[in-house]
């Protein structure tokens, strides 16, 4: 285990290299210039040779590049061109945010999903599987705008149960964050639900038909057990993988869900950046995002040892 970490951990400095050197030469294509629209609609030479002065605009794409990566290994993502807070700060702000809402969504989504799944593949040609198979068809096919809307309209305006947007962080009040954190997350786990539902079914109709799963069978162990301890626990290798890969794209940000009922996420600060050519805010939040979905398939590479001891070896 110590070994698989060891080099899997060392992979991660390579990669990130590449990400960000990535993330640098793409940012520098979009067209227009962050000084002049820094400057306002005066655009006084000596302002704009400032702020290029200020934010290294005036040096080679090379130097800047190193002012970059220097500024980032010491934690410092640089200072956003239209706030003027600290980038650091305002993901520190925003990704709280939507991690909680991510969070919600992605344990609705394997309460749901693999449950359904599960009994999908055992029910094989029955109601039950009709029934998982429509659930998981409306998940997919389902707008989230539409979902949105929908449970706006049932939840707050017509029952008043629920609020209809805004955020309320959990260390204020969990009650109200929780009330204005469900319906999101909903939103989002109802897609997610649907693709773990086909996911689990595919792969637990695979093991179902292995040699062990008919071996356990023999031997007389009930079904309740092979399903659970033998045929459940080899079929969740891909499901880790899908589930780890989900909660990545909901951390970098679901921004018509966010738009929908006003939460300030990290989606809102990524697309409000681009639009006013905010560089240094882009930057960060890409290479934010790029370190989570590392950092989350190094876990689940993790969680796949520790479901299927036989690949420690």
């Amino acid at each position: 285990m110590l070994n698989f970490l060891a080099k899997r951990l060392a992979q991660l400095i390579p990669t990130l290299f590449f990400v960000s050197l990535l993330i640098f030469s793409l940012q520098h294509l979009l067209p227009g210039d962050p000084a002049l629209v820094m400057a306002g609609e005066e655009r006084d030479p000596a302002v704009i040779a400032q702020i290029r002065a200020q934010y290294h605009l005036d040096q080679p794409s090379p130097l800047q590049y190193a002012y970059w990566v220097k500024g980032v290994l010491m934690g410092d993502f640089g200072e956003s061109l239209r706030s003027k807070m600290p980038v650091l700060a305002l993901i520190a702000q925003k990704l709280p945010v939507t991690m909680q809402i991510a969070g919600m969504a992605i344990v609705i989504a394997f309460l749901i999903g693999i449950p359904a799944g599960i009994i999908s593949a055992v029910k094989k040609g029955t109601a039950w599987d009709y029934g998982a198979n429509l659930f998981a068809l409306w998940g997919i096919s389902t707008p989230n705008f539409w979902l949105g809307i929908m449970l706006i309209f049932l939840f707050s305006v017509e029952l008043g149960w629920l609020p209809a947007s805004g955020y309320v962080p959990p260390a204020e009040n969990w009650r109200a964050s929780l009330a204005a954190s469900i319906m999101p997350a909903f939103v989002l786990g109802n897609a997610i639900a649907a693709i773990l539902m086909r996911h689990t079914r595919s792969a637990m109709l695979q093991v179902l038909e292995s040699d062990y799963v008919r071996t356990a069978r023999a031997k007389g162990l009930s079904e309740r057990t092979v399903i659970l301890k033998h045929a459940m626990r080899n079929a969740l290798t891909p499901i880790i993988t899908l589930g780890a890969l989900e909660l990545g794209t909901l951390l970098s940000g679901a921004v018509l869900t966010e738009q929908i009922f006003s939460i300030p996420g990290f989606g809102k600060l990524i697309v409000d950046a681009v639009f006013n050519r905010d560089y240094a805010v882009v930057q960060g939040v890409v290479l934010t995002t790029a370190t989570i979905y590392i950092t989350l398939n190094l876990i689940a590479d993790i969680a796949y040892i520790l479901v299927n001891p036989r690949l420690r070896g």
